[in-house]
């Protein structure tokens, strides 16, 4: 009866959720609602044009104390928690000593290009073909082998070090993995390993041959596990009742999940920092002939889902540029009244390759156009812009994930920081020709690594349980001519070509 009523007592699923701007610490309960969340933000650094970094200790301080943070203010302690989800950024890397558990470096973030010239060689000596076929990914910098490669080639004595085994190495989940269970546990799940080209997508293993390419020994990787297992428990010093780690995902990964796409041809875009627009495709690997990427969605102990994706680099981070170098606008939320204020864009377009550009374009070389300018331009058509840039560059990623899979999506669930601007909503509504939907629940990557801890724990039962949760607060319908649409899409275009020029 004890038995009994200590279960009954674990009414809730804690999910962390390390982003590339703020870390958060959310507890749901078993509709699905957030009733506590801590959060914090982390920084970026850049030490050269196109190089971007994070401080690994930073990290996962910041986890820690929201962790912790949540408990406190909410009243809910580690008692009545059942277990703990991990969404976290994806493709960047850690790596640290085995012993001292110290990073050697700091984390190489997803955004970094500095590994380009190796990507290079990578593509000229014809070996693309094989890291495509294999993991489903275009050969590209913003994926984390070049970077682990190259923290052992640019730090003294790394390699040697690694070669010995005694350096480890991982994305972010794992390194948050490492850190909470006390070095007990270094793993990650598929929808993360996927991510790093090391990873064959088809037999769910480390890569040896890519290994080898890539210049990463393979015993420096973390255990690779189905995205809903056990991956440890914390550590008492943090959680007095130590609950087990029992979903972990990549932040797309767990944002599909969260957004209840179960089912092939259901998608989700994700507008934060950058824009991650993910299809469930179903059981079998779907080889892209669009410049999209073939990833683990969803990855289950019986269960596996492949899924399109299209990423585009810049996004949440256009609104951010405009309001912190150019001055644009003081707050975020100004820019959807700004954009609404004028009647069009004025014929002015922002191509935001600040970094290059993603799918379905990989063009890393790539920078920034803001074209069509002219005596009338004014600030409020440059802001509108800037918002249009990601509707426009949404609609490229889902015209070509169509064309792709045979599929057409009915519509599109959205997510992510800038989904909460109507403006933009509104216009990705426009320019696709169907309705976005936005949940009730405003963070989906947290939802969806809750979930996958909940089935993991028999929290939540079935697909079923979490498809009851789900609930739409706003839909946006499309209102936009198509004639309208058509000339919109031929003026971005024009400013992509004079941008890949």
């Amino acid at each position: 009866m004890a038995e009994m009523r200590s279960m009954q007592d674990l009414d809730y699923v804690l999910s962390l959720d390390v982003g590339t701007s703020s870390v958060r610490a959310v507890i749901y309960d078993r509709f699905g609602v957030a009733v506590a969340m801590a959060q914090r933000p982390v920084k970026l650094s850049y030490p050269r044009p196109g190089w971007v970094q994070q401080d690994p200790i930073e990290l996962l301080s910041r986890s820690v104390s929201c962790m912790v943070e949540v408990q406190i203010t909410s009243g809910i302690h580690s008692d009545s928690i059942r277990a703990m989800g991990i969404a976290n950024q994806r493709e960047t890397v850690v790596v640290w000593d085995a012993k001292t558990g110290q990073p050697i470096h700091d984390a190489i973030v997803w955004q970094c290009r500095r590994t380009w010239p190796r990507v290079k060689a990578i593509l000229d000596e014809g070996l693309g073909d094989l890291v495509r076929e294999r993991t489903g990914l275009v050969p590209d910098p913003y994926f984390s082998a070049t970077k682990i490669a190259w923290i052992l080639d640019e730090v003294e004595g790394a390699r040697e070090r690694a070669e010995r085994g005694q350096l480890l190495a991982g994305t972010v989940d794992s390194w948050i993995i490492y850190n909470l269970t006390r070095g007990k546990v270094h793993a990650t799940d598929y929808t993360n390993a996927c991510r790093t080209m090391l990873f064959d997508i088809r037999k769910l293993d480390w890569d040896d041959e890519l290994c080898e390419i890539f210049g990463v020994p393979r015993a420096m990787l973390p255990q690779a596990l189905p995205s809903a297992a056990t991956f440890g428990t914390v550590s008492s010093d943090i959680f007095s009742a130590r609950p087990s780690i029992a979903g972990v995902a990549g932040d797309q990964q767990a944002s599909l999940f969260g957004h209840c796409c179960f089912e092939p041809g259901m998608a989700k875009n994700t507008y934060g920092t950058g824009c991650f627009m993910l299809m469930n495709v179903g059981p079998e690997p779907l080889e892209s002939t669009h410049g999209l990427l073939c990833t683990i969605g969803i990855a289950l102990d019986d269960y596996v889902a492949y899924a399109l994706e299209g990423s585009v680099f810049q996004a949440g981070s256009v609104v951010q540029w405009m309001r912190d170098e150019l001055g644009l606008v003081e707050r975020a939320k100004e820019t959807s009244e700004l954009a609404f204020s004028v009647n069009d864009n004025g014929g002015c377009y922002l191509v935001p390759a600040f970094t290059g550009l993603g799918a379905p374009w990989w063009s890393s070389d790539s920078r920034g156009v803001l074209c069509g300018l002219t005596r009338a331009t004014r600030r409020a058509h440059v802001v509108r812009a800037g918002l249009e840039s990601m509707a426009y560059q949404s609609f490229d990623v889902l015209e070509a994930m169509e064309a792709d899979a045979g599929l057409r999506v009915s519509e599109l669930r959205a997510d992510g920081g800038a989904a909460a601007n109507d403006f933009l909503m509104s216009f990705q509504a426009g320019i696709l020709g169907r309705p976005v939907i936005c949940p009730g629940v405003g963070e989906l990557t947290a939802l969806g690594a809750a979930y996958l801890a909940g089935l993991s724990t028999g929290y939540w039962k079935s697909f079923a349980d979490l498809a009851a949760n789900h609930a739409e607060a706003r839909r946006y319908e499309p209102e936009m001519e198509a004639a309208e649409r058509e000339d919109l899409l031929a003026g971005w275009h024009e400013a992509v070509r004079r941008t890949l020029a």
